[in-house]
C-alpha cells in the first residue's frame, strides 16, 4: 500500500500529480453536474430558458463565490500556520473560517433573495426571459449557505491532507444534481424551477456532510474546536483570498457585458451559444482550478516552514504541468467542438453551427488560462493577496472588458469569441512580471 502524502513531503512529479488527481477529479465533476442543469434546461424546456439562467447565474455565481475567498485565502493562513508548527492555532483558525461562512452566507441568501429581479433586469433580461431568471434565481439563491460551505471545504479537505474525501462528497452531490435533474426537469417538468431545486439540494451534500465529518473526531491534520471570531484573522484570511472572490464578481461582471454585446450582435441565440461556451470551459478550467487547490496548502506549508528549496522544485514543476495541460485541453477542445455543439443545441443547426465556431475560437484560450490560474493562486499560498488579487483582477476584468469592447469593433461577434485569449496573453505578460519582481523576497527562483 502506498504512503499517505503529507504537506511535508517532498513532491515529485507522480507525487504531485497523485495529490492532485482527487481535486482535479472533485472540480471537474462539480462542473460537469453544472454542466447537467444546462443540458436538461436546453434539451427539455428550451433555448429561452436556457439563456435566462446563464443571463442571471452571473449574480448568484457572485454570492457564492464568497466561499471561494473564505476557504482559499482560510486554507493558505491555516497551511502556512501548519508549517510553522503551530497546530492549535491552526484548527482555531479552520474554525473561525466555517463559523464565518454560515454568517455571510445567511446575508447573502436574505440579500440574494430581496434584489433578484432588480439583478435580473439590471443584466437585460428580456421579457421573455425574466420570470425564468427570477424563479432560478431566488431557488439556487436560498441555498447558498450550502454552496459556500461546499467551495470552503473543497479547498480545507486538502489542506487537512484528506482530497480523496473531497471527491467523495463532490461525487456524491453530483450524482444527486443529477438524479434529481432528471426526475424535476424530465420527469415532473418543473423547468427551471426544477433545475435551481435539484443544485440547491446536491449543494447541501457537498456542503452540510463534511460539517459533520470536521464536528467529530477525525483523522485529517483538522478538526472544529472552541474559539471566538477575531476580525485580524478574518480580515487577513479575506484579504489573501480576495483574488479568488475578484475572480468570481469579473467572471461575473464580465459575463453580464458579454450578455449585452451578445444580445447586440446576436440576440437571444448569442447568449444561448455564451452559456454553452461557459459550461464547457468549465468542465476544461476545472482541471487547473482543481490543480490549485490541491498545490496551494503545499506552497503554503512549505512556505511557512521556510523550505525554499521545495518552493523552487514546485514552483518549476507546476509551471511545467500548466503549459503541457493548456496544448492538451486546446487540441481537446478542437475534438470536441462540434460534438459539444450537437450534444447540447442540435436541435437548432444553425444554432449549433455558430456554437462549433465560437467554441474553436474559444479554445485558445486555455493555452495560458492553467499558467495565469496557478500563479495567482501560488502568490495566495505564500499569502501575499495583494499580488493574486492584481493578477485575478487584471485577467479576469480589466484585460477582458477591454478586449469585449474594443476587438468585436475590428471583428464583429468574432471579436467576442476571441476576447478570452487576448486577455490571457496580456495577464500571461503580468504574471512573469511579478513572479520575477518577488523572486528574492520569496526565493522560489
Amino acid at each position: 500500500m502506498k504512503q499517505a502524502i503529507q504537506l511535508s513531503d517532498h513532491f515529485s512529479y507522480p507525487r504531485l500529480l497523485r495529490f492532485a488527481v482527487a481535486p482535479i477529479m472533485m472540480m471537474i465533476f462539480t462542473s460537469i453536474y453544472g454542466v447537467v442543469d444546462g443540458l436538461f434546461v436546453s434539451n427539455f424546456v428550451g433555448k429561452v430558458p436556457f439563456a435566462a439562467i446563464n443571463l442571471i447565474m452571473p449574480f448568484t455565481m457572485v454570492l457564492g463565490g464568497l466561499g471561494f475567498m473564505i476557504g482559499t485565502g482560510g486554507s493558505a493562513l491555516v497551511a502556512k500556520t501548519l508549517g510553522e508548527g503551530r497546530k492549535e492555532d491552526a484548527n482555531c483558525y479552520f474554525t473561525m473560517m466555517v463559523l464565518f461562512t454560515l454568517l455571510v452566507g445567511a446575508a447573502a441568501t436574505a440579500f440574494g433573495i430581496a434584489f433578484m429581479e432588480p439583478a435580473a433586469r439590471l443584466l437585460g433580461a428580456t421579457d421573455a426571459m425574466l420570470e425564468d431568471c427570477v424563479v432560478y434565481g431566488r431557488i439556487v439563491v436560498a441555498f447558498t449557505t450550502a454552496f459556500m460551505l461546499q467551495n470552503v471545504f473543497q479547498t480545507f479537505l486538502s489542506t487537512a491532507e484528506k482530497p480523496k474525501l473531497g471527491l467523495f462528497y463532490t461525487i456524491a452531490a453530483g450524482f444527486t444534481n443529477m438524479a434529481l435533474d432528471a426526475l424535476f426537469i424530465a420527469g415532473f417538468r418543473w423547468g427551471v424551477a426544477g433545475a435551481a431545486l435539484a443544485t440547491g439540494l446536491s449543494q447541501c451534500v457537498g456542503g452540510v456532510l463534511p460539517l459533520f465529518y470536521f464536528l467529530r473526531p477525525n483523522t485529517s491534520l483538522l478538526r472544529l474546536c472552541k474559539t471566538r471570531l477575531e476580525l485580524r484573522v478574518l480580515l487577513r484570511a479575506c484579504a489573501n483570498g480576495s483574488s479568488e472572490l475578484m475572480s468570481n464578481i469579473s467572471g461575473s461582471l464580465v459575463g453580464m457585458l458579454y450578455n449585452f454585446q451578445l444580445l447586440r450582435f446576436a440576440g437571444e441565440d448569442g447568449v444561448a451559444v455564451y452559456g454553452v461556451l461557459m459550461y464547457v470551459s468549465f468542465i476544461f478550467v476545472a482541471v487547473f482550478i482543481g490543480y490549485t487547490v490541491a498545490s496551494t496548502p503545499i506552497v503554503g506549508y512549505h512556505h511557512g516552514a521556510a523550505n525554499h528549496a521545495e518552493l523552487k522544485s514546485l514552483l518549476k514543476k507546476s509551471t511545467v504541468l500548466m503549459f503541457a495541460g493548456g496544448i492538451l485541453m486546446m487540441a481537446l477542445s478542437w475534438v470536441l467542438a462540434a460534438p459539444l455543439a450537437h450534444i447540447f443545441v442540435g436541435y437548432d443547426p444553425e444554432l449549433a453551427e455558430i456554437t462549433r465556431h465560437a467554441f474553436f475560437v474559444f479554445s485558445f484560450s486555455f493555452l495560458l488560462a492553467g499558467f495565469n490560474i496557478f500563479v495567482s493562486s501560488f502568490f495566495t499560498a505564500l499569502n501575499n493577496g495583494a499580488i493574486s488579487a492584481a493578477i485575478s483582477f487584471l485577467r479576469s476584468l480589466v484585460f477582458q472588458i477591454l478586449c469585449v469592447l474594443a476587438l468585436p469593433a475590428l471583428l464583429g461577434l468574432d471579436g467576442i469569441w476571441w476576447s478570452v485569449t487576448v486577455a490571457d496573453v496580456f495577464a500571461c505578460l503580468i504574471s512573469l512580471a511579478f513572479l520575477w519582481a518577488k523572486r528574492k523576497k520569496y526565493h522560489y527562483l
